[in-house]
């Protein structure tokens, strides 16, 4: 199939079926002068010419005469509309009855011009050829349309495809949210039960200590059997707020000797603890029972006291604690998760708590905490606490309460004059007495 126009400066293709060689060449001349384009001619006789023509030519444009010996226009146009239905096709002939003229346009004809009339060939075939370009930036339109309908019908469907897909998860979803509520909702009534079932003990258990202790005298073991009584309801009671939602409450401040209160952590767990007193204000009670979840996590993972260790290191305002194991570690990808609330790891006997009680009861006492690794293998959990500030040194108020001897000199006499009154006495004398009433035994 040929090109509907010729591209720029190429020859427009013209196939002319014409038995007369003057005819011919009078329709060459008054082409050639008018038309935009150079023009190449090729004529032909006789349907077979003309048939054969139509594929070794390619033709932009079929000029016919209507009657030929052996052949007519109208059956020519016939063949070229079947084997090149873009081309346009105008009859040239002698002579044509306006009935003949009127059924070659209905067949399909582009146009007739009589062979008197060639002045007006040009004008037709510019005609005929604009209409082939507008045809064709019709067509290019239409098939671009019908491109973008197609792309966009299919952006629908996908965006449908989307949507059922979005509207199944949402389903899901919203599904996967109300069991997970429903299991939250459970575990905090286990946990606000459970507490409640434990104060009950507990509560006994201090009264039994109590009395044991009034009973037997103070002792060492009885005192620890309290301590750790406190610790666990403590720990009850740190379960039913955190049951509800709420942080560690009840911080007491006292001045605290944190080197006393891990030496006694240690020795309850066969941890090696540090020397040295290090005196900071915080909740005694509090900070015991982080470090007793701290101590108690490292020896349950590493099964071994003797993989852990305490230690303590005074820093620039604050005193940082290091809890160390050489157990198995803390993956990477669990550090980030490791204070939340109920994560419990690869942990199945924990309840997820321990950490979070301890990070909110270090948070409460303006410190920090974190988890690093530990230098050839294990953990190391760091508590930072904020260190104790020291008062305002004793030389400087010393010398605040430091007077000069004249200053001195002068606040006795004036003392002691204050003291002084006088006295008549029953001979009419004036006696002058000391402070207090006390009458001097001379005056000087």
């Amino acid at each position: 199939m040929s090109d509907a126009l010729p591209v720029s400066g190429a020859p427009l293709r013209v196939l002319h079926l014409e038995d007369s060689e003057l005819d011919h060449e009078l329709v060459t001349m008054h082409v050639e002068a008018e038309l935009p384009w150079p023009v190449e001619f090729t004529r032909v006789e006789d349907e077979p010419a003309f048939l054969s023509a139509l594929s070794s030519v390619q033709p932009h444009l079929i000029l016919s005469d209507f009657a030929l010996p052996s052949y007519d226009g109208l059956s020519a146009y016939r063949a070229a509309h079947v084997r090149v239905p873009s081309v346009p096709f105008i009859i040239v002939t002698g002579a044509m009855g306006e009935e003949t003229a009127v059924d070659t346009l209905r067949e399909g004809v582009t146009d007739y011009i009589l062979k008197q009339r060639l002045e007006r060939l040009p004008s037709s075939i510019r005609r005929a050829m604009n209409e082939v370009e507008s045809r064709i930036q019709r067509e290019r339109a239409e098939r671009e349309i019908r491109a973008l309908n197609e792309r966009l019908r299919a952006r629908l469907d996908e965006v449908e495809r989307l949507r059922n897909t979005a509207e199944r998860q949402s389903q899901r979803l919203e599904i996967q949210a109300k069991q997970l509520e429903e299991a939250l909702n459970l575990q905090k009534t286990f946990l606000a039960e459970t507490s409640h079932e434990l104060r009950t003990p507990l509560t006994a258990l201090h009264g039994y200590l109590r009395r044991a202790e009034r009973e037997a005298g103070g002792s060492q073991t009885l005192q620890d059997a309290q301590r750790v009584a406190e610790n666990m309801t403590r720990l009850v009671n740190d379960l039913l707020q955190l049951s509800r939602g709420e942080l560690v409450q009840s911080i007491e401040m006292h001045f605290t000797n944190l080197g006393n209160l891990l030496r006694q952590v240690g020795r309850d767990y066969g941890v090696q603890a540090p020397d040295g007193n290090y005196e900071i204000v915080g909740d005694p009670g509090r900070l015991t029972q982080v470090f007793v979840n701290l101590v108690s996590n490292a020896i349950r993972v590493t099964g071994n006291a003797g993989l852990v260790q305490l230690e303590v290191e005074p820093r620039a305002g604050e005193i940082e604690v290091r809890v160390v194991d050489h157990g198995p570690g803390v993956p990477d990808a669990v550090k980030p998760r490791i204070f939340d609330k109920f994560y419990r790891g690869k942990e199945a006997g924990s309840a997820g708590l321990g950490l979070t009680i301890a990070q909110q009861v270090v948070t409460a006492h303006g410190g920090t905490i974190d988890v690093i690794d530990t230098p050839g293998g294990g953990a190391t959990f760091r508590v930072r606490l904020p260190e104790l500030e020291d008062d305002e040194p004793e030389d400087d108020l010393s010398s605040d309460l430091t007077l000069s001897e004249s200053e001195l000199d002068a606040l006795t006499e004036t003392s002691l004059r204050e003291g002084e009154r006088e006295e008549t006495g029953a001979d009419g004398t004036e006696t002058r007495t000391g402070p207090s009433g006390v009458r001097p035994d001379a005056l000087a």
